[in-house]
């Protein structure tokens, strides 16, 4: 099993490619599409340097796997099922209390079934994509919806969950996130073996250090800055609320959710497609 990382700089997101070189079975995670706020542009020169390599290899792809609905960047999640129309964009089946939450948020009359993805994943579930097995786990505490995405018991990719051992734990603030869910879902993950390679979904380079694509779960036991092995939960909650309430909402919260939480489909039916954004008065 052979993985590749690509890094996209504008939003630090890692997305990640895991192919058999005999077989040439592959799977996607969290692929990014490039999207300018000041003038509202969407593009895909990124998801575009992914395509070639698969197609250089020839690889084939059985699912493009979403670990969240991501509120800092667009997906290219349907970019590349047009490229790949086999492949299935599949998320967890708590995408649906997302849907809920931000069709309500957003006052938008879209479904909230989860049948904008082509498979809803549950937790403990087994999905073989060819050669390639990988079983996913829930993993709430970002969001609801969260999953990771254990492959040969050997790597996990953890979307917003962890990050690198230097940066910590992803933040808990969104609608529906959770501090709580989120020690729960660190616990459940630390349970593993310690020679896991654990795959963020974010790099942020503190420091200046070159971007960090894996750690060993060790690793992470030992030295992550927000949980390390022994931590309790009001140790933990107490950090991580205290943490979240510093940070500014992320620039692209907005599009983003309104985009990813339903399939990345473009909003609106006919003509341009638009977004909606909520105007909230300050006293």
């Amino acid at each position: 099993m052979m993985i590749k990382s690509f890094f996209h700089p504008a939003t630090f997101t890692l997305t990640y490619l895991i192919y058999d070189e005999k077989t040439l079975d592959a799977v996607l995670i969290d692929p990014v599409a490039d999207y300018d706020p000041k003038a509202s542009t969407l593009s895909f020169k990124s998801a575009e340097i992914i395509t070639d390599f698969i197609n250089k290899f020839d690889l084939n792809i059985h699912y493009l796997l979403e670990t969240h609905a991501h509120a800092d960047h667009l997906s290219a999640s349907q970019f590349l099922k047009k490229k790949f129309p086999k492949a299935i964009v599949a998320i967890g089946s708590g995408i649906t209390n997302v849907q809920t939450l931000f069709k309500d948020f957003f006052q938008i009359d879209k479904e909230s079934e989860g049948k904008s993805f082509d498979k809803l994943l549950k937790d403990e579930e087994k999905i073989q994509a060819g050669s390639l097995c990988f079983k996913v786990l829930s993993t709430p505490g970002h969001t609801p919806a969260c999953v990771s995405y254990l492959f040969e018991e050997t790597a996990l990719f953890v979307g917003d969950l962890i990050f690198a051992p230097d940066y910590g734990t992803g933040r808990c603030d969104f609608p529906g996130g959770s501090s709580r869910d989120m020690y729960q879902s660190l616990v459940k993950v630390y349970e593993l073996s310690d020679d896991i390679l654990v795959y963020p979904g974010h790099d942020y380079m503190p420091g200046g250090r070159m971007v960090w694509d894996n750690a060993p779960l060790a690793v992470q036991k030992s030295s992550n800055v927000q949980f390390r092995v022994g931590d309790g939960e009001e140790q933990f909650c107490s950090k991580r609320d205290a943490r979240d309430a510093t940070l500014s909402a992320p620039a692209l919260l907005l599009q983003s959710v309104q985009f990813n939480v339903w399939g990345a489909k473009l909003p609106g039916e006919g003509g341009e497609p638009f977004f909606k954004i909520p105007l909230r008065l300050k006293e």
